[in-house]
């Protein structure tokens, strides 16, 4: 079925509203955990001085609450909600008549193009790249059914990413043996050690042309990281979430899942929330600890469970809470954001190497986790309101008009009519 000359992107009016405003809140604890863990240098400091920064009761409550209800769980939000708007424009381009096939291959050409530009010209910790790439991949799982779809989800995010950690533990002591393992590994983590501080001391130079030097060495050699293949599974399980919701209708239409939406609001918070408080106290307990039990790399498989489980529970309880009058009111603040999502997850780059390197404030690897947390919240509220301020005047974010341009092959009417009104609550 060919492209329909009609093709292009959706008007304000057939904006799902509540999707927006999630994909803004998700955005925020995005900007969170890249603050907390990347931006700040965290991550990059040798582990004695990460601990002895985190130590002061402030910092390890900070700590504690950001890896219980935080980290990974708002990323995984907001993959589940790029297999959702999958779903959305192909219903939408089926209702034209039309194949979704061309339209998506050069939105995801584009995307690629504006992710590694990204992360090689700003920032290694590029999430849109990967995206672009797994993006591609959901072609296949388009004509599939609803059930077809989701048993493959649950195998991407549970049984491929299984068998290949069982894979990279095993293997190679079958074929080399345990002490020419463990001293390959060794080897591993050292060069990896070495690699960070010469990247942390980059990002500590005065010089931009050394700091963006330094990202580049970093995420160049990050690129083979054996741990890809199991990240990239998982991002694929939770594209195909989103998809099979989308598909469903689950977070369009609310009122007909109410049902199922208060469940999985339930089971999600409440197994994600046991889960996660029994990985913390594990986490707690061996903090510091040098030599760690072998059997704690298994712990991976139900700290995966735990996340999503979560990120599930946060999706549906902010659907049903957004079906509310004055929680609509409230969430709402976050639609801009959501609208102009992409352009503000860029910005938060530039901002933050403002923030952290040295040829800005200099704060990389000196600010404890409660400051970042501060600061990540404060540049969010300024994006906010900037998003706010810039869609009352404009249809698209700057990026999103890009990206959109780009994709149809002609630019795209920026600024509002006379008597158009932008799309927020």
């Amino acid at each position: 079925m060919s492209e329909s000359p009609s093709a292009g992107p959706i008007e304000s009016a057939q904006r799902v509203h509540a999707l927006d405003a999630l994909r803004g809140f998700a955005l925020l604890g995005v900007f969170i955990s890249n603050s907390l863990n990347w931006f700040n240098g965290r991550l990059l400091l040798p582990k004695e001085q990460a601990l002895a920064m985190g130590a002061p009761p402030l910092e390890l409550t900070v700590n504690s609450l950001f890896a219980l209800l935080v980290e990974q769980k708002f990323v995984t939000l907001f993959t589940f909600l790029f297999g959702l708007g999958f779903a959305l424009q192909m219903t939408r381009a089926e209702g034209r008549g039309a194949s979704i096939v061309p339209v998506y291959r050069r939105r995801l050409l584009v995307l690629l193009g504006i992710g590694l530009t990204h992360m090689f010209a700003i920032w290694m910790g590029d999430i849109l790249t990967t995206y672009a790439l797994v993006g591609f991949l959901l072609l296949s799982f388009r004509k599939c059914s609803e059930k077809t779809v989701l048993v493959w989800a649950a195998l991407f995010l549970f049984v491929v990413p299984t068998i290949l950690s069982i894979g990279q533990r095993v293997l190679p002591v079958m074929l080399d043996g345990a002490a020419e393992t463990e001293r390959a590994q060794k080897a591993t983590r050292e060069e990896e050690a070495e690699r960070r501080a010469a990247y942390l001391a980059g990002l500590s130079s005065n010089s931009v042309v050394t700091t963006q030097q330094a990202n580049v060495a970093y995420g160049w050699a990050s690129i083979p990281n054996p741990n890809r293949p199991v990240l990239l599974s998982i991002i694929l399980g939770r594209f195909l979430l989103g998809l099979w919701a989308g598909r469903r209708g689950l977070l369009q239409d609310v009122e007909r899942h109410r049902p199922l939406l208060r469940k999985l609001a339930a089971w999600g918070l409440g197994v994600g929330g046991v889960i996660g408080l029994g990985v913390l106290a594990l986490n707690l307990a061996y903090r510091g600890v040098t030599s760690l039990p072998g059997w704690l790399v298994w712990m991976r498989i139900p700290k995966d469970v735990g996340i999503l489980f979560l990120g599930v529970g946060y999706a549906a309880g902010f659907a049903l809470l957004f079906q509310k009058e004055r929680w609509s009111k409230v969430l709402g603040v976050f639609t801009p954001a959501g609208r102009m999502a992409l352009t503000l997850y860029l910005m938060q780059s530039v901002l933050s190497l403002c923030v952290y390197d040295g040829w800005g404030l200099g704060l990389v690897g000196r600010t404890p986790p409660s400051l970042s947390l501060l600061l990540s919240g404060a540049l969010f509220a300024g994006q906010v309101a900037f998003s706010h301020w810039w869609l009352a005047r404009f249809r698209f974010g700057p990026v999103e008009w890009l990206w959109r341009s780009l994709t149809y092959g002609r630019a795209q009417p920026m600024r509002l009519g006379p008597t158009a009104a932008p799309a927020v609550n």
